[in-house]
Parts: structure tokens; sequence; C-alpha cells
């Protein structure tokens, strides 16, 4: 999961000579209070050559980047398809009447107008992020990478949360802090939370970052001490109590994450705060195969570094003891997936920065969560409440094992990675893609037991 100085969405470079440029991890986004945000990376070259960043004037079909590129590339109609939100847009259930709020350091300079180019492309309806800045949020520098890491983040949050829930209002709230390993940046991420649910200004938070949960213990200079860590939970505490649901990216490193060394070292298996935390719906990733249509050409499987593992803050919950041959005494996540492997990933528009503006392919947890805040929208509309802490309901949907209810299992794939044995998917609830993925459709109809 997201960890170290500021994660940015996984992207991949399209190169020349056919090759593909993968990406390569950078560091999580923490702010001054705790949370790293979700993984980012700097694209590396997949062999030698002139590789160019994927600046395109258009996107390509999915098809064409097959072609040219040996990877797949997908949009909003795609993944709109794969996750069958059809038959409730149909019925005008696009989360009309709920708001997601998306929290980043810095935000972006140029987001409306991105998401208006993104909008038009793909025949969305145009919307007004209302942007809000929390405290003293610095200029826009296009040369500080940090900055436009995070420009990189908001932009991919804002495009996907929309495609996923177009009738839904995009609140973005830009904090001034970046989010790094360990507790930096998250105190006002989490004061802007609090907020939120003192005003009752947001239905569903979507984190697109985090912190190794070490992290917080090797800030405080001594093991197992999570003082620092648990002294930020006062902003998912209220929003619980605001009955306000949480998500939050479950990484990018696999079963494992960064050490607080400034080495981007990986040392064992550990997982990230605050998607480990019980308050939180964790968002793990897949892999997704689908045609130019949205069409699957065969079952999801887990992408190799998806974020997955057992806390070691926290107590198993309650809503996770059907599963405690899995998770043994501990939190387990992720509790759900959706696509973030950037090798079927994403097409978003961005113009933040002068010298790149165009189309790029991107992925990472930092995908999968924004889209599924998406879904939680449509469920929200559907139950004509808000959900709030969706885990109870899910892990009893999960146990149920049943087709029809919108928990789709997956069953293929690990999360191992960077030589720390990670998780195998399996029949059920599993340490790499929770309880799989999902069928919006059915889930909405089972959250909300209407439509």
């Amino acid at each position: 999961m997201p960890t170290t100085p500021a994660r940015r969405p996984r992207r991949i470079a399209l190169a020349t000579a056919a090759a593909l440029a993968v990406t390569a991890p950078v560091l999580a986004v923490a702010g001054s209070s705790g949370t790293a945000s979700a993984h980012s990376v700097v694209p590396k070259p997949a062999s030698a050559g002139h590789v160019l960043t994927t600046s395109r004037k258009q996107p390509l079909p999915t098809s064409e980047c097959r072609k040219q590129f040996g990877a797949d590339c997908y949009g909003p109609t795609q993944y709109q398809a794969a996750y069958n939100t059809g038959p409730l847009l149909d019925k005008k259930i696009d989360g009309r009447g709920k708001t997601i709020a998306i929290v980043d350091a810095f935000g972006s300079p140029t987001i409306q107008h991105d998401l208006d180019v993104f909008d038009k492309q793909y025949g969305l309806p145009a919307t007004k992020v209302d942007v809000q800045k929390w405290g003293k949020v610095p200029p826009f520098d296009p040369k500080n990478h940090d900055m436009t890491g995070w420009a990189g983040e908001t932009t991919l949050d804002v495009e996907y949360a929309h495609a996923m829930a177009p009738g839904a209002k995009i609140k973005l709230i830009e904090t001034g802090v970046s989010e790094t390993e360990g507790s930096q940046g998250l105190p006002e991420m989490m004061d802007a939370v609090k907020d939120l649910a003192a005003k009752g200004s947001a239905d569903i938070v979507s984190f697109s970052l985090g912190a190794s949960e070490d992290s917080f213990a090797e800030q405080a200079k001594k093991s197992g001490d999570y003082h620092l860590l648990k002294n930020l939970r006062y902003g998912l505490k209220a929003a619980a109590a605001a009955k306000i649901t949480v998500l939050g990216a479950s990484g990018d490193d696999g079963a494992t994450d960064y050490k607080l060394d400034g080495k981007h070292t990986y040392a064992h298996r550990e997982v990230g705060w605050p998607a480990s935390d019980p308050l939180v719906t964790a968002v793990g990733g897949t892999r997704l195969h689908l045609d130019d249509q949205g069409k699957r050409l065969k079952a999801d499987e887990v992408w190799s570094d998806a974020g997955g593992g057992v806390s070691r803050v926290f107590g198993r919950p309650g809503y996770q003891d059907g599963v405690k041959n899995v998770t043994g005494a501990h939190r387990g996540l992720p509790d759900i997936s959706m696509s973030a492997d950037p090798a079927g990933g994403a097409w978003v528009y961005s113009s933040y920065d002068p010298s790149a503006t165009g189309w790029e392919v991107t992925g990472g947890t930092s995908q999968a969560t924004p889209m599924f805040a998406g879904i939680v929208a449509l469920a929200d509309q559907a139950a004509g409440k808000r959900l709030g802490n969706l885990n109870e309901k899910l892990y009893e949907l999960g146990a149920r094992n049943a087709a029809g209810n919108g928990v789709v299992d997956v069953t293929r794939g690990d999360n191992s990675a960077h030589g720390v044995k990670g998780y195998r998917a399996t029949k059920g609830y599993d340490l790499a893609s929770g309880w799989g993925t999902l069928d919006a459709a059915r889930l909405a109809k089972a959250f909300s037991g209407r439509h």
C-alpha cells in the first residue's frame, strides 16, 4: 500500500518499439498527522531504449493498446460495463444527491478543466468539483515533484469517482501538508474529515493514500508504540458517528511496505493505515481482462502489488469473526477489490504540468478506491440513506457466498512483491483480494434491499 513521501498513482509509460514502460513505486504521501497517500510510480522502462511518457492527444481503444504496447487500457464505459452499473444508471441511480469527499494534499490547479475534457471524451455528464482548501495550501509549482505527484493522484481520484457515479457531487479537500510515511500530513487530513462529519457535508470519504503501520512506531522511536497512529483516529471516529462511509487504499507494494528509512527498504509483511483501521473499508486491487466494450475475456485475478495482510495495531473486529481462520486475532485486509493493475490501467487526462499535458494510463489501489467510492454512492442513493461503515454488511454478504448478492469471488493470483511472500487468492475471504470484487447492480440491491 502507499508508503513513503508522496505516493502517486502508478503510471504506465508507453515506449517506442512496442515496449511497455512499467512504473516503479515511488513514495507514499503523508501528511502532518500520519498517513501516506496511495502508491504511485515513476516510469521505468521495461527494456532499453527511448521511452515516451504518456502525454497522448487522445486515448486509444484497448485493442490498439494491446497491439501497440502489449498492455491493456480502459476507459469509464468499460469499467461501467465490467462492474454492471448499467441497470442502476438506467434507473437514474447515478449517485445524485450524494457527495463523495476526496482528500489529497495540494490538489490540482487544473482539476475542473481536466475533468471537463475527460467527461467530453467519454460522454459523461459535466459536474462542478467543489474544491475546498483546508488550511494554508501553498501555490502550485509544476516543478515540484511532490506537488505534481499529488496532482496526478487528485486527477485520478476525481475522474474515476465521477466515472462510476456520474450524478454524485465531488468535494475535493486540498490540504497544505504532504502526507508521507509516518504521521506528517495526516493531522490536517483527519481535521478535515472531522469537519466534514460535523457539518454532515459528505456521504463517502475516499483516501487514496496511507502509511505503513510500523512507520508510526519507527517515528515514535519504540517498537510496538503506535500511539501516534491511534491519536489520529479522531477523524475516522467522527465519520463513523455521522454514518459516513470511509474507504482506504490497501496499498501498492503487495504484502509489504516501505520502512521509514528514506531508502525504500522492504522488510517484512505489513499493512498500512488508514486502510487497516476497523472503521475503514480497505480496497484492494485486481487485474481486469476486458475487450473494447468492457466484456470480460477471463476472470479477474489479484494484482501482484495489491496491498493485503494483517494489522499489527488492531485486533480482529467482530465483523471478521467468521474469517478468523484467515485473519487470526487481528484485523485483516483488504475487504473488497477493484481494478488496479496499471498493465490493465485507466486513461486519465491532465494538464497541471504544461510539459506533459494529455492522456496517460495509470493504476494502483489509488484507482480502485475512488471507483469503489462511486459504487457506494450508487448504493447510498438506492438505499435512500448513508450506509456508513460497510464492513458488517459486506462480511455478511460475503459469508453467504451467493452469486446474486453482488460479491464476486476472486480465486486467482497472489500479492507477493519485492521479495516478500504474500497471500494467495482462494475461495471465499483471503488476504489478497478480501471477498473478491463486485457486481454493482446486485451489490446496491443487497445493501439497500431495493431496486
